[in-house]
């Protein structure tokens, strides 16, 4: 399969370009300074510049490719809206998509709009830490769009559990739909690696279309 993975640089694009470049994937990692990072050397592995705020550009570089997976993530200057600067460029890549006729495309989310035992999303509860409040907003209007008005393209939305970071790839998880997982003591964890894993594994096989699913362990 050939994948554009955009916002390949960061702690869980960078799992998922190596997670399918593993499974002899060809990976196209877009990012806006065409720099490879600290991706892996592959030679299926391709960088490229793409400003996916700009349809134009999101066309041309899905073009030709079986699949678009988006680990991108709102700005955090400050200098504008989360939510407002995140919409637009979930926007343009929606009409570089459909330009390119690409129609698979998996959206790393967050897990701020998973719903907690008590029916509340996890972002509006006591507890969440302000710091993260913008980007969890965000990241919720991003499903909000897609379940409203996108129903054209084979999409797949993936929250993560509530705690995320680098660790171990086990590749035993369990998935869920809109709730929130917990394990028996009261976390709700993935690795970066596992939920890389999760992805890929959509990826290939397509369960999921057009809903959320959640990974967690």
């Amino acid at each position: 399969m050939k994948i554009l993975l955009i916002g390949a640089t960061g702690m869980v694009g960078s799992r998922i370009a190596a997670e399918a470049l593993t499974r002899g994937h060809e990976v196209t990692a877009a990012t806006r300074s065409g720099r490879s990072g600290d991706l892996p050397e592959n030679p299926a592995l391709t960088t490229v510049t793409l400003d996916a705020s700009d349809p134009g550009q999101v066309a041309k570089g899905a073009a030709g490719h079986d699949a678009v997976v988006s680990a991108i993530s709102p700005a955090r200057d400050g200098s504008v809206d989360p939510a407002v600067s995140l919409l637009a460029t979930y926007r343009s890549l929606i009409e570089g998509l459909r330009t390119a006729d690409v129609r698979r495309f998996l959206i790393v989310g967050g897990a701020g709009s998973l719903q907690t035992p008590s029916g509340v999303d996890r972002v509006d509860t006591p507890d969440f830490l302000d710091i993260y409040k913008p980007e969890s907003r965000a990241l919720r209007e991003v499903l909000r769009l897609f379940r409203a008005e996108v129903t054209d393209l084979d999409w797949t939305y993936l929250s993560p559990a509530d705690e995320i970071g680098p660790g171990e790839r086990k590749g035993v998880f369990r998935l869920g739909g809109d709730q929130m997982l917990y394990a028996p003591d009261g976390s709700s964890t993935i690795s970066a690696e596992d939920f890389a894993v999760a992805l890929v594994d959509e990826l290939e096989k397509g369960d999921a279309i057009r809903r959320r699913i959640t990974v967690a362990y």
